[in-house]
């Protein structure tokens, strides 16, 4: 089945007709829901006072969220502000040593921000991953780097290095932001001199990558040969509409931010979450849409983090990685990420290494084991995680196999008798069974292992089968319109490349 091949006109609004209604009637649910709860002795620490002149309270379970626009908010426009300047102004006097001149920005800001303590920690670690790769060994720098971050994030080391640092008057956020970003950079700058032996990257070049102010606290990660191609260019010139692009990113950045905010104030979607003898009370519809709407915010949170740092970097002539794929779009665990950076590093360092083409059962099991083995060291080992991760690589080898299972014997025997708008619809069923376990395997981690036995109790036990099969309607007219945008943007693609050829 081509992802060219279209579906009626009538069907397809049909599936837009069915989604729209089934969004609005959840989302009145809780809406419903949230005005009942604002005044619960349980909703007191998360809801509180927000926008006087709209007279509502606002969610603030989300720590991060209220964090970056309260506490770190100056602090966060102050250096990013100064970046800026500083920049325009290296341009405008020196430009060829403008990256030299982001590199001590960085430091100093690092310095201020954090203390010199901390710095030399940091540092420290720089230098031990700088001369483990003289040595010329990949496994050795894989090694030394894995045993670097699992001392951020595993004790006795991290409370060891916390002290040495000073953590105790730091905020944990930017301690372990900075720390676990500055490993993975460190990393991919020894696994990259080890394969460029041609090229002598020496200890100045991973300064200049690692303390790139920007990406340093909260990423995204970009891998050294990128970085250092692009931050490299002497003179670099912006494609034609470029200032346009980032401008309307950061309005775009700045009107998402608002919107999160005014959300907050008519939805309570993380601290109902946490009351579950509230969350019980909801009906069936409210408590999917309840389900969906967290990990939407997530997407949501990544999109604006990474849109204000990728705002910044693309004004400094910088190709930063885009923010993470929308969770309404994913129906596929290959494609469920909520950090591109992270997932390009694990990809090129860890998945693609070990698992070739990704067409071998046994190789892709390993490749996907080894895989979330460093992204559980990445996150914190603990049983959430834990399972979180075994969750997802499942998913995503169990995807494989239903792949092989259908490419072999009689079902390719039957598909192949089938036209591709049935094909199509078929693929599209499975897709959004396979969406839904993307929601509860990432609701584990985002939300609580009881809310997420509460969803798919009530989803798949007692809502069924009328919950159930509705749910799983609406889903899959989802996944159709997805699609469609899939293909009309592959015929788009498709015109581009023909234009050039005739160019």
């Amino acid at each position: 089945m081509g992802i060219k091949t279209a579906l009626p006109a009538a069907e397809l609004g049909l599936y837009s007709l069915v989604l729209s209604g089934a969004l609005a009637y959840a989302g009145r649910g809780l809406l419903e829901a949230s005005q009942d709860g604002a005044h619960r002795k349980a909703f007191r620490e998360s809801v509180r006072p927000g926008w006087e002149y709209i007279g509502r309270k606002m969610d603030v379970a989300d720590f991060e969220w209220v964090m970056w626009f309260t506490s770190f908010r100056n602090v966060i426009v102050f250096a990013l502000s100064g970046h800026v300047l500083f920049a325009k102004l290296c341009t405008m006097v020196a430009p060829q040593l403008r990256s030299w001149m982001y590199t001590l920005y960085g430091i100093l800001a690092v310095l201020g921000t954090m203390g010199p303590w901390y710095l030399l920690l940091l540092l420290s670690h720089c230098v031990g991953l700088y001369v483990v790769s003289l040595l010329g060994q990949p496994w050795l720098c894989l090694g030394l780097g894995l045993a670097s971050l699992a001392s951020f994030k595993m004790e006795p080391l991290i409370s060891w290095q916390s002290g040495l640092a000073g953590a105790a008057d730091l905020p944990e956020a930017l301690f372990q932001g900075g720390s676990g970003f500055t490993v993975l950079r460190c990393t991919s700058f020894a696994l990259e001199r080890c394969a460029r032996r041609d090229r002598r990257y020496s200890l100045a070049d991973l300064l200049r990558y690692n303390f790139y102010l920007p990406f340093f606290f909260f990423g995204p990660v970009m891998t050294f040969d990128c970085f250092h191609a692009q931050v490299s260019q002497a003179e670099p010139v912006r494609p034609e509409g470029e200032l346009w692009r980032i401008r309307a990113q950061a309005g775009l950045s700045v009107a998402a931010i608002v919107a999160v905010d005014a959300f907050f104030h008519f939805f309570y979607i993380l601290t109902i979450p946490s009351d579950l003898k509230f969350a019980k009370r909801l009906p069936d519809s409210a408590l999917a849409g309840l389900a969906y709407s967290n990990l939407v915010y997530d997407w949501v949170k990544a999109a604006v983090l990474f849109g204000v740092v990728n705002t910044v970097a693309r004004l400094d002539h910088l190709d930063p990685p885009q923010p993470p794929k929308c969770i309404t779009a994913l129906y596929v665990f290959g494609e469920t990420h909520f950090d591109r950076g992270i997932n390009d590093w694990l990809c090129k360092y860890v998945y693609d290494h070990i698992g070739g083409e990704h067409s071998a059962v046994i190789p892709e099991l390993g490749a996907s084991v080894a895989t979330f083995a460093v992204t559980t060291l990445w996150l914190g080992p603990c049983d959430t995680v834990l399972l979180w991760s075994s969750l997802n690589c499942f998913g995503l080898n169990f995807e494989l196999w239903v792949q092989k299972l259908a490419a072999c014997g009689p079902l390719a025997h039957v598909e192949a008798h089938l036209s591709e708008q049935m094909s199509r619809r078929i693929r599209a069923l499975f897709g959004a069974v396979n969406f839904w376990a993307i929601i509860m395997y990432n609701l584990v981690s985002l939300n609580s292992l009881q809310f997420t036995e509460l969803v798919a109790r009530r989803l798949l036990l007692t809502g069924f089968p009328q919950t159930t099969l509705a749910v799983l309607f609406v889903t899959y007219c989802g996944v159709q319109l997805v699609k469609e945008r899939e293909r009309t943007l592959a015929l788009e693609e498709e015109e581009r490349q023909g234009k050039g050829k005739l160019a």
